[in-house]
């Protein structure tokens, strides 16, 4: 990494407001901190397209939330939170978050975020990504991924935006009229080798990586092959 991404582009003064995050979160920040912002910043826009009468636009949008929400990020070099409103650029794969001061829309590329806890209706998600992590299968490049479990066994939910282009001028066309953004996830569980194995929510994805604990298996399984969640998550617990 050049040490040119961990460069100051700017200090400004801003107002933290209260929060009831933990401390360990709060450690360095004070009402009237210096926001020292990361290299690599740049305004953020979406993109476009030509105009064509018969386009209908874009459904969908490359991003997570499709608003911005109150937010802790951590990037790398710091061993501090910084208090900012953010979303994610899945397809783009950057932290988008406006400027405290000037309100204008801003953008960090993933490679460089250590973490981002977002507050969305009083629940905390926590977002790390996929830079230095092992996966069974490649990931295309650095990726935010949603912590679902740390312990006993990491679980991970990564969110994937797949571009469908329209498709309406050829003789063979399919009759798109419309761009559209589509959200994919993925499931991940950290297996014993430290790297970390796609899953599908269900019995025998599980038994497959865990042939171990099939008794726990089959016991929250019950009748039902398929998990959501919640249901993984209370399983886990048992390993």
């Amino acid at each position: 990494m050049r040490k040119s991404i961990f460069s100051i582009f700017f200090i400004l003064t801003f107002f933290i407001a209260h929060s009831q995050r933990n401390n360990y979160l709060q450690k360095g920040l004070s009402a009237e901190q210096n926001l020292a912002a990361i290299g690599n910043l740049t305004p953020y826009t979406a993109g476009g397209v030509g105009f064509d009468s018969r386009y209908e636009g874009i459904k969908g949008s490359s991003r997570l939330l499709d608003t911005l929400l109150p937010s802790f990020i951590k990037v790398r070099g710091q061993n501090y939170y910084i208090q900012l409103e953010t979303d994610i650029d899945l397809f783009n794969n950057a932290l988008i978050f406006t400027h405290p001061k000037t309100r204008e829309l801003l953008s960090i590329p993933a490679e460089i975020v250590e973490e981002v806890v977002i507050n969305q209706e009083k629940k905390e998600l926590i977002y790390r990504t996929s830079r230095g992590k092992a996966f069974g299968k490649d990931v295309d490049g650095i990726k935010f991924y949603q912590v679902l479990l740390d312990i006993p066994v990491q679980f991970i939910k990564m969110p994937v935006k797949i571009f469908i282009e329209a498709d309406y001028k050829g003789a063979y066309s399919y009759d798109r009229r419309y761009d559209e953004f589509k959200t994919n996830y993925r499931y991940y569980l950290m297996g014993s080798d430290s790297i970390f194995h796609q899953v599908r929510l269900n019995r025998k994805s599980f038994l497959r990586l865990y042939p171990e604990k099939k008794e726990i298996i089959d016991d929250m399984a019950g009748t039902k092959s398929d998990f959501d969640e919640d249901r993984v998550v209370n399983l886990l617990k048992k390993f």
